[in-house]
């Protein structure tokens, strides 16, 4: 049994099952994949997948606990190159990192300044992400962590760590009516204008969604959802409804002929989250950038957290 082979596999597999497509991904061919595929399983002396001709159609059941483990042992072959790596030198390498377009937008820049001068060497990558598509990406290992906001995480091989609480504006462009209220906003006032918003807005289990049904009101005419704050904005200046957003995605100097009207008394505060994998491992550096994004989490918490047998809150 070889790595590779288990690397093919794994890849077949995340691929939907698409030989080409894994190919492409590997840089290799089409069959060299599925002739190593074939004699993995015939080592094994059961099939990892279901075939109608040439195609693969399904995984069989043994299949499914086979191509789990090899992802397993990737991961910690990856792992393992990583702890050779950051003994040899400890200030190059690469970090990826899966955040919310909001914070990449209004939270992160400063926090990225500051860590490409402390480690000019390293190659960092961010990946604007959808809260949904954030769990998946540090799942599959194709980032190291991620930053998230607001988030729902309950998969078993997740660690999440709450940081910092926000809440949510009303953006409205110049004399629109919610401007001359002459009392503090309610959630009627929101009802009744068209509403745009983030996408996590529509699940049941959203803040916003709980705050209506508990203030037993009409339920907002959400007409368009987005991920990314900026395009909200966009709508909303042009005149499609009024936009329902994260406080800090909004700047007074650069959101000309919009304004903002507070709503933080009208939500539960959600928090910024920083997503791990249970088995993850991370070089010294991604402290550092965790350390810089929220003191609190320094390397020790972080990895009584990741090591040991208990769940840890930061929340503050």
């Amino acid at each position: 049994m070889k790595l590779q082979q288990l690397r093919y596999a794994v890849e077949v597999y995340r691929q939907n099952l698409n030989i080409s497509d894994a190919a492409e991904a590997l840089f290799t061919s089409q069959p060299g994949i599925s002739k190593q595929i074939r004699m993995l399983e015939d080592e094994l002396g059961v099939p990892l997948f279901i075939r109608h001709g040439k195609r693969i159609v399904s995984v069989t059941a043994p299949g499914k606990i086979v191509l789990e483990t090899a992802d397993r042992i990737l991961r910690e072959v990856q792992n393992i190159k990583r702890i050779g790596t950051e003994f040899a030198d400890q200030t190059m390498g690469s970090l990826s990192i899966a955040t919310t377009h909001t914070l990449a937008r209004y939270t992160l820049p400063n926090i990225v300044k500051a860590f490409t001068e402390q480690y000019p060497l390293v190659q960092l990558h961010i990946l604007p992400a959808s809260s949904k598509a954030i769990n998946q990406l540090v799942l599959s290992g194709e980032v190291d962590f991620a930053i998230g906001a607001g988030m729902v995480t309950d998969h078993s091989e997740l660690h999440k760590l709450n940081c910092y609480a926000w809440n949510r504006s009303i953006i409205v462009p110049d004399a629109h009516p919610l401007l001359s209220l002459n009392q503090p906003l309610c959630l009627q006032d929101i009802a009744a204008y068209p509403l745009i918003t983030y996408d996590d807005a529509v699940e049941k289990h959203s803040d916003i969604a709980h705050a209506f049904a508990q203030g037993q009101c009409n339920q907002p005419q959400i007409v368009l959802t987005s991920p990314d704050s900026d395009v909200i904005k966009t709508y909303v200046l042009n005149g499609l409804g009024i936009g329902l957003v994260a406080t800090q995605a909004f700047d007074q100097k650069r959101d000309q002929g919009l304004n903002r009207i507070n709503a933080e008394h009208l939500f539960e505060p959600s928090f910024s989250q920083v997503i791990l994998r249970k088995d993850a491992y991370l070089r010294g550096f991604a402290y550092e950038f965790l350390a810089l994004f929220a003191p609190m989490l320094t390397r020790s918490r972080i990895e009584s957290v990741l090591y040991g047998t208990f769940d840890e809150d930061f929340s503050i």
